[in-house]
């Protein structure tokens, strides 16, 4: 068993320009966790940030999606986990990931930023890596000279569907994170990815 989930992290970019892009692949999922749970955001300035609040089986769960563009993520979830006095080992970070196909979604404990400014900044501010991620395949453009155009740009229909069935997928076994069976929610994921 891993730590349960107190907070859900979703990683993007605010702003109209780039609310359709794959960059932002963690914002449509806690999104869309958030209408599943009847919940909205607000914004609150001293956490840099548009929080929600839902209950999870009689306990608090916070949403947050940092507004500080994603390469100071780290600036807004440091100064939550502090207010509220969460551990790392209790966060899920949401976010895009390069190096798998899109339309798939895994489940990872720890490791490192892989390439990714937002990780990269939440390690960095929060002292460790220690916390669980949801990364949401967006595919690699083929050439690193592509990638910022690639993470950036508006998805085409055909991606934008994939990535959302992936997000349903991984809405299915979220339950099972939070509730800190881990191992049980990416068997069952990876399984779902790999049929």
């Amino acid at each position: 068993m891993s730590a349960q989930v107190e907070l859900i992290v979703g990683l993007g970019n605010p702003g109209k320009d780039y609310a359709n892009t794959r960059h932002n692949a963690g914002f449509w999922f806690i999104d869309a966790f958030a209408q599943q749970h009847k919940t909205g955001f607000t914004h609150e300035k001293k956490f840099h940030a548009e929080v929600a609040r839902c209950q999870w089986h009689g306990r608090d769960l916070w949403l947050l999606k940092p507004q500080t563009y994603m390469n100071l993520s780290g600036q807004s979830v440091q100064t939550f986990m502090q207010f509220y006095k969460i551990a790392l080992t209790n966060i899920l970070v949401v976010h895009d990931e390069l190096d798998l196909p899109t339309g798939v979604v895994r489940l990872k404990l720890g490791g490192g930023a892989g390439g990714h400014n937002g990780l990269r900044d939440i390690i960095e501010k929060c002292g460790g890596n220690d916390f669980a991620r949801l990364r949401i395949g967006i595919g690699h453009p083929g050439d690193k000279a592509q990638v910022t155009g690639h993470v950036l740009n508006k998805v085409s229909r055909e991606d934008d569907s994939a990535m959302r069935d992936a997000i349903e997928r991984a809405l299915v076994v979220l339950p099972q994170v939070l509730d800190g069976d881990m191992q049980k929610a990416m068997n069952q994921l990876n399984k779902k990815s790999d049929e």
